[in-house]
């Protein structure tokens, strides 16, 4: 089995867009491959999960531990013969000072070869010492080879190569010019997700075409056999303990951020996810409970808003005593409205406020919440370690007394409390992860057993 990280000096080095087109090319060449990424990221996940018509797992420190990534990456490959991990931010970059969260720690703890794009715009001999420097600050670090990006001209190409070989003894296997086609390309990947894009297809045959013009694929996948596809599916069902539960969970243009192994785990458990669609559906399926994830609900806030039925459809439910969790684009469509420049949509209404869009982050990146006595399934975990990453601020008409977290890190709803509670509805714009750190998943379903139990007995 061969696995690699494909990471880069810094952010916005076209990683993303080499990952999207490797995964599609080696899925095209019938490898029985798995992906990853590193970090709590969702729009590139759905990317690569596209490209490589198999599911894309986050591997993230500040939310599992290195047991839990050692587990799930043992689990992901067991009978694959080639794996791609997506590292995030530069190969030695992260939050801690020594480098423990690092790209280069997952590729030590994983025993990943490293995959390294550079951006070459505006350098030429120069990437001598940028990549030797790379090479002497972590010797043991083991290197595929480099795929150069950005490339300005034949002419800067010879001079950027020459340099590497004068110099290094890095090998060289891609090098892919600048065009406006891939910028394009490149953009569209970073604004929107997959699920938002019905052209998304045609978007990663494009940049696989790219790609397979401008990399030694062959140099890739010298020694990986490609002869037996196995499958890869673990067992779907681990417990029967909730088998009768059912919960539904919004998969549309709107929303679709969703960790591919928390909704795994769910299954696992025994409980029925059904999607609905909260833009074409009239009503909810008949589900005991419901999760809205994250997505950008403001992009199509116009559709959102006018299908009123869908609307009256979740405030009966919720106001019905039923257990829903939202997360962050979730919160923002149970809010009153969404307003974006001077216009506002209306939305479900239940949460007393209104969504504000701006043109920065209000809150991104890791969030470390401390959970309070009024959260109404989360029982163990004082400490919850999760992420987000939000354009919007809600407005809230009345003070709230009853957050269910205390913000540590972060900024949550106002930069001090994240968690909003009405009946048995909670909305946050924290993303949990399930894992040891925070075990949502078991405690959700365990709720809404309770629920559904006692809405037996009222009803006897």
């Amino acid at each position: 089995m061969t696995s690699y990280l494909i990471t880069s000096t810094r952010k916005s080095s076209g990683k993303t867009t080499i990952t999207i087109g490797l995964s599609r090319i080696l899925n095209r060449m019938k490898y029985n491959l798995a992906t990853f990424k590193k970090g709590p990221d969702y729009i590139d996940p759905l990317w690569i999960s596209k490209a490589s018509k198999t599911s894309c797992y986050n591997l993230d420190f500040n939310t599992m531990s290195t047991a839990e990534i050692k587990k799930l990456f043992k689990l992901k490959t067991q009978n694959t013969t080639l794996n791609l991990i997506e590292g995030n931010k530069g190969l030695f970059d992260g939050v801690s000072l020594d480098g423990s969260d690092s790209n280069a720690a997952m590729a030590h703890l994983l025993k990943l070869e490293i995959i390294l794009v550079i951006d070459c715009s505006g350098i030429t001999r120069g990437i001598a010492p940028l990549i030797n420097g790379y090479k002497d600050f972590d010797p043991k670090i083991k290197y595929k080879g480099i795929i150069l990006n950005n490339i300005a001209s034949d002419r800067h190409e010879g001079k950027v190569i020459n340099a590497i070989a004068e110099y290094s003894d890095f090998k060289v296997f891609g090098s892919i010019q600048k065009n406006n086609k891939i910028e394009i390309l490149e953009q569209h990947l970073g604004l929107q997700p997959s699920f938002l894009t019905s052209s998304n297809n045609n978007i990663i045959n494009n940049i696989a075409s790219l790609v397979k013009s401008s990399v030694d694929i062959k140099y890739l996948v010298k020694g990986v056999s490609n002869k037996k596809k196995l499958s890869t599916k673990t067992p779907n069902v681990i417990t029967k303990k909730y088998a009768g539960i059912s919960i539904g969970v919004a998969r549309d243009n709107a929303f679709g951020f969703y960790y591919a192994d928390d909704i795994e785990k769910f299954k696992s458990l025994g409980a029925r996810i059904i999607y609905f669609n909260t833009l074409k559906d009239k009503s909810l399926p008949n589900v005991d409970a419901l999760f809205i994830g994250g997505g950008f609900p403001e992009l199509v806030a116009k559709e959102l808003s006018s299908n009123k039925k869908m609307i009256s459809s979740i405030k009966n439910f919720i106001n019905a005593n039923k257990p829903v969790y939202a997360e962050c684009g979730g919160l923002m469509y149970l809010a009153k409205s969404i307003k974006i420049n001077d216009k506002s949509f209306r939305m479900v209404g239940i949460i007393n406020g209104r969504v504000v869009m701006h043109d920065k982050p209000v809150g991104r990146g890791y969030v470390e919440l401390i959970k309070s006595s009024s959260h109404p399934w989360l029982l163990s975990n004082d400490i919850v370690k999760a992420h987000e990453f939000h354009y919007s601020r809600l407005s809230l008409d009345a003070k709230l007394s009853n957050y269910t977290y205390k913000v540590k890190r972060g900024y949550g709803v106002n930069g001090k409390y994240d968690g909003i509670k009405h009946k048995n509805l909670l909305a946050t714009y924290s993303h949990l992860r399930d894992t040891k750190k925070t075990t949502w998943i078991t405690n959700f379903l365990e709720f809404i057993k309770n629920n559904k139990k006692n809405e037996t007995k009222n009803n006897i």
